[in-house]
């Protein structure tokens, strides 16, 4: 029906579809993702629409967590008044110019529950005006190809109700939400984390498996913990802790209490199994086994459970031979692609582009030009290695998109501040110091300064995708032609891991001259001459966020994640920054100016672009001096004295 003979039909049959005005923006879904983008295109005057299903905003969190209990920080307090630091740590508000719509306005709870969030959403989409349909079901994206649309076709959404809607560029917020299963020998007997009961009474001393070893598995443990016989935890990787990866997806400490109970010795347990090579047996009384996939395949279809083969038969020590009342499955979520026409080309069938569509580091879908992909969908490009699967990590990934798009569509070149080149330490400093996207898209979003001619000035583009690097001028609408740096915010390459030894005694550093060994996040300034190429980018070293750079520096990494000490910060990255200009970046009073105009050709920037012009720091009365002296300046003191000699005030206009 929906190949091209189908949709010649589909036209004939509505006729609406050939003459509906065509949208500039549809977005898919208004989850925190949508409403984060549809701000952003209000604030900028664009035609746009949020379709969203169900009758409200953030539907997800009125059923998740199915414990209700968000893992995402919000911290309140940081001792700090600076609202763009206070974003490092508050993981829940989306970026608008509102400071009622921050979240800790909405929930005193540090882990806060999953209602105030969507209260919050409710409230960010109602009191900013965005433009949302509600109860608007999309069932079908196609593309409609024409030369006269911005990317040489529109795409074409069909609602439950048989509305189509046409869009020149296509924003999809939907998240994931089909639960990952897995096929195997008695996987009808498992019940899903989407389904299962929370309420603890329903497992009253009761065996329990659980299939997966995320937080939804652990989150799912943590509320039956007490009531259970005991409870079994069964998943193909070991687990992984948030604090030994970095990775705020795997598993927190909130919901980490089965760790505590099966190191303890208190029956319950974590075991590591391919699931693929197991099967689920019923037994006559309702409980579960667990076996081989090979023993049920052996005994073939026609034998009834009890007669298949169980590996305590062959050994009497299986871990898992005990029988189970329940098997729960929490192996996560999927995207769902089943609303999209294979023309859009958005998964190529291998196992990782099952979970999240194929998209580029523009977060632009490889196979549908003007398809840009948004929030926890987005996450395959930064996937364990950064937080752009999460709201305090997508909320600049999705500005980032939007300045792409400005620039694309609109001519609005990428935000940029220019400014001389002597405050070029004082910028990096506040901005390592202060930036949240910094700090949270580590490793994928980076603060870019472009060096003007003849390093006088650069200017400032703030949180653009390295991955990009090499299409910046195209991408942004500036120039790189004398040079750039690139700030990042980098862990140790070698520091984090699921079998990493993370508090091992002598884990920091603290000289600066090891700066470069820096384990826990730090700054990570690169200086490239010339902009890279995409050949640099893609065959850059292995382990290295970006291409081999002219000179790099690392700003030793600080307790505090203060970048402010002189001598431990401020000097090594000022005098970095001077030999890759080869100019210096001191700031100097007056009479240090006025010394170096007599005895030197070139002075340094603060010289030429403040003392020249009258704007250096204030004189000194030894600088006065020297210009009397030498007969460059009257001598305004000794002459103001000889007239308070006279009986005059030096305003007085009686004659001498």
């Amino acid at each position: 029906m929906w190949g091209s003979p189908g949709l010649l039909l589909t036209l004939a049959l509505h006729p609406a579809l050939a003459v509906a005005p065509a949208r500039d923006y549809c977005v898919l879904g208004a989850g925190p993702a949508g409403l984060q983008m549809a701000y952003f295109l209000q604030r900028a005057g664009r035609d746009y629409t949020v379709l969203e299903r169900a009758p409200g905003p953030g539907s997800f969190f009125a059923r998740y967590p199915r414990h209700r209990k968000l893992i995402s920080i919000n911290k309140r307090y940081t001792g700090r008044s600076n609202a763009e630091f206070n974003l490092r740590h508050d993981w829940n508000s989306l970026l608008s110019h509102d400071p009622r719509l921050l979240f800790k306005h909405y929930s005193a709870a540090y882990f806060p529950d999953a209602g105030d969030m969507q209260r919050y959403l409710g409230d960010f989409a109602g009191r900013l005006g965005l433009r949302v349909q509600y109860n608007t079901t999309v069932l079908h994206v196609a593309l409609d190809k024409d030369r006269r649309a911005w990317n040489g076709h529109y795409f074409v959404l069909t609602d439950h109700k048989g509305r189509v809607y046409r869009c020149r560029v296509l924003l999809v917020a939907t998240g994931l939400s089909v639960p990952n299963r897995v096929d195997f020998p008695g996987s009808e007997h498992l019940e899903g984390y989407e389904s299962v009961s929370v309420d603890p009474e329903d497992f009253v001393g009761q065996n329990v498996l659980i299939l997966g070893r995320g937080n939804a598995a652990f989150e799912t443990a943590e509320n039956i913990l007490g009531v259970t016989n005991f409870i079994h935890m069964l998943s193909r990787s070991r687990v992984r802790l948030s604090w030994a990866t970095h990775y705020v997806g795997d598993l927190r400490a909130i919901n980490n209490g089965l760790l505590d109970t099966y190191q303890l010795k208190s029956l319950d347990g974590l075991l590591e199994s391919d699931l693929t090579d197991l099967a689920i047996l019923k037994d006559r009384e309702g409980k579960f086994h667990v076996t081989l996939k090979f023993f049920v395949e052996e005994a073939g279809t026609n034998q009834s459970a009890d007669a298949v083969t169980l590996p305590q038969d062959d050994s009497d020590n299986f871990a898992m031979r005990v029988a189970y009342d329940r098997v729960i499955r929490c192996l996560g979520w999927n995207f769902d692609f089943s609303i999209f026409n294979e023309s859009l080309r958005l998964s190529s069938g291998s196992e990782f582009s099952r979970k999240y569509p194929l998209i580029r580091a523009s977060y632009e879908a490889k196979g549908s030009r003007g398809l840009f992909v948004l929030g926890t969908a987005s996450h395959s490009v930064d996937y364990r290695k950064s937080a752009g699967g999460f709201i305090h990590g997508f909320r600049y990934t999705v500005r980032a998109v939007h300045r792409l798009l400005e620039q694309r569509h609109h001519g609005v070149a990428w935000p940029a501040t220019q400014h001389p080149i002597t405050q070029l330490t004082s910028s990096v400093l506040r901005r390592v110091n202060e930036a949240s996207g910094l700090y949270q898209m580590f490793g994928v979003l980076a603060d870019v300064i472009l060096v003007q001619e003849n390093a006088t000035a650069f200017e400032y583009l703030e949180e653009f995708p390295t991955q990009m690097l090499a299409q910046l001028e195209s991408l942004t609408g500036r120039r790189a032609r004398h040079g750039l740096f690139v700030v990042h915010m980098e862990y140790g390459r070698n520091f984090s891991g699921p079998e990493k030894d993370v508090f091992f005694y002598d884990r920091s550093v603290g000289h600066t001259e090891d700066a470069w060994q820096s384990n826990f996040l730090h700054p990570v300034i690169y200086y490239y001459r010339h902009l890279p190429t995409e050949q640099e980018v893609r065959f850059r070293p292995a382990q290295w966020p970006l291409p081999r750079p002219t000179a790099i520096h690392h700003i030793v990494e600080d307790f505090l994640t203060d970048w402010t000490a002189p001598v431990g910060h401020v000097l090594p990255l000022r005098r970095f920054l001077e030999n890759c200009l080869g100019t210096d970046l001191r700031s100097f009073y007056a009479e240090s100016c006025f010394l170096f105009a007599l005895t030197r050709q070139k002075l340094p920037p603060f010289c030429r672009q403040g003392y020249l012009r009258k704007q250096g720091l204030a004189s000194t009365e030894s600088l006065r001096r020297h210009g009397v002296e030498s007969g460059l300046m009257q001598d305004h003191a000794a002459a103001g004295q000889h007239l308070r000699d006279r009986g005059q005030q030096p305003g007085d206009r009686r004659p001498v």
